[in-house]
């Protein structure tokens, strides 16, 4: 059966539009294609975000296996857990369901008696608690998001002590975009101790364009034992990135998607 595994996500917190570079739905269905979920959160004030907005939020999320929403500043927090939360159990539903099909052939799993459905489902529970995760929380720092960024920081400390009571290992990385030299700017390294979160408006680079398909890519690079294409490498390659790690052994993580 499914082994403890490392979960990857990026989650774009966004209010707007994409306006700059590659598309946010090709990013997100790169992002995908190398084993990371991309959800997508639409901040809005009085309906503001418009149905093309609207339209990218729900298909960026589509093309990268994961959720997406739409909330006022004040469910912010909340919906960052529920989100992440809910992409997991859903990443690993499909493994755990994948693996009964090997096991149980042309059987359908509906045809399990209700005390080993029951099973199954504690094994997702299970699994969805064991498993190692690693969220890259992508923040939109476009004009129009100035007035909503305490809501931002309050979920990303939220988010971190959400995080610290799991019992598998979690970590996450905290980056804006657009970046002061790049589409994306690492304002929190990898870390399961967030408290900094604070810090986010500190030095903000507030701007009219909404890089958000470059930042995913950019973020896709941010993930040990992954490599952006080489068409891309040159383009969107972080050049303090730390050393990888050795690629042969990633096994450890489990590819997001559906079966």
């Amino acid at each position: 059966m499914a082994k403890v595994a490392t979960l990857r996500q990026i989650l774009v917190v966004t209010d707007g539009c994409s306006n700059v570079g590659i598309s946010p739905i090709a990013a997100a269905t790169l992002a995908r294609e190398q084993g990371i979920t991309v959800n997508v959160i639409g901040v809005v004030d009085r309906n503001e975000l418009g149905e093309q907005g609207e339209q990218e939020i729900r298909e960026m999320a589509q093309a990268g296996g994961g959720l997406s929403d739409i909330v006022y500043p004040a469910q912010l927090a909340q919906t960052v857990q529920m989100l992440t939360r809910k992409a997991m159990t859903r990443t690993i539903q499909n493994v755990v369901s994948q693996e009964l099909k090997e096991i149980l052939g042309d059987s359908k799993l509906e045809t399990l008696t209700p005390e080993k459905r029951m099973q199954v489902a504690g094994l997702v529970d299970d699994l969805g608690e064991k498993s190692g995760l690693e969220v890259v929380m992508l923040v939109d720092t476009s004009a129009s998001m100035k007035a909503k960024l305490n809501a931002v920081q309050q979920a990303i400390y939220d988010f971190s002590i959400s995080l610290r009571s799991r019992r598998g290992t979690s970590r996450m990385a905290v980056c804006t975009f657009p970046g002061k030299q790049r589409h994306l700017e690492v304002r929190i390294p990898w870390t399961n101790q967030v408290e900094k979160a604070y810090e986010l408006t500190n030095a903000l680079t507030m701007s009219g364009i909404t890089p958000t398909g470059p930042a995913i890519t950019e973020a896709i690079a941010l993930f040990d034992h992954v490599e952006l294409p080489d068409h891309l490498a040159d383009r969107y390659r972080l050049e303090d990135k730390p050393p990888r790690k050795d690629h042969r052994d990633q096994d450890g993580y489990l590819q997001d998607h559906v079966f």
